[in-house]
């Protein structure tokens, strides 16, 4: 009796989910009636250049809508497409100890972002995101740079999908 229940809620479970897939995400968001996804290559024309970068923030993007949303990741034409490039990767003196000393250093990503919605065109857009985080001068870049520059990238992924089905 106890394996025939559970096999009725297990049969019932996988019935229900499928069907409440339709376009939304986990964001709360909606990808309307958009099954694929395009994100192309995130060229570096920052005047500061790690060439790890692209690739990360490329891979980034991809990951969060494959995870978030029902959308297929595709290579070519799709209902959804992002593009975009790496407009700024660069560091800053933010705050002086003294008159020659600098206490706090700003550490700033930016990305350029085109999103093409194929099936809602008055979803699409072109947009600037920028996120920066600052850390005490005293501290190595060198050795901050991997950490800072994916919490960076996370918070920058996230609102790229925001922006794109979410709408904020």
């Amino acid at each position: 009796m106890r394996a025939l229940r559970t096999l009725f809620w297990v049969v019932l479970l996988s019935v229900s989910f499928p069907s409440c897939r339709g376009g939304y995400s986990f964001t709360g968001g909606s990808v309307g009636e958009a099954k694929t996804l395009y994100v192309g290559f995130f060229e570096n024309n920052a005047a500061l250049v790690n060439p790890e970068t692209s690739q990360l923030v490329t891979e980034r993007i991809k990951d969060i809508f494959v995870q978030q949303t029902p959308l297929t990741l595709i290579d070519g034409p799709a209902d959804m497409s992002i593009t975009g490039r790496i407009t700024d990767y660069s560091l800053r003196p933010q705050a002086a100890r003294g008159a020659n000393e600098v206490s706090q250093m700003r550490f700033s990503i930016a990305i350029e972002v085109e999103f093409e919605n194929a099936l809602e065109t008055d979803n699409s857009f072109k947009q600037r995101f920028a996120v920066h985080r600052d850390y005490d001068a005293d501290q190595s870049f060198a050795d901050l740079e991997n950490e800072l520059a994916e919490e960076i990238i996370k918070e920058l992924r996230e609102d790229v999908l925001n922006r794109a089905i979410a709408n904020w």
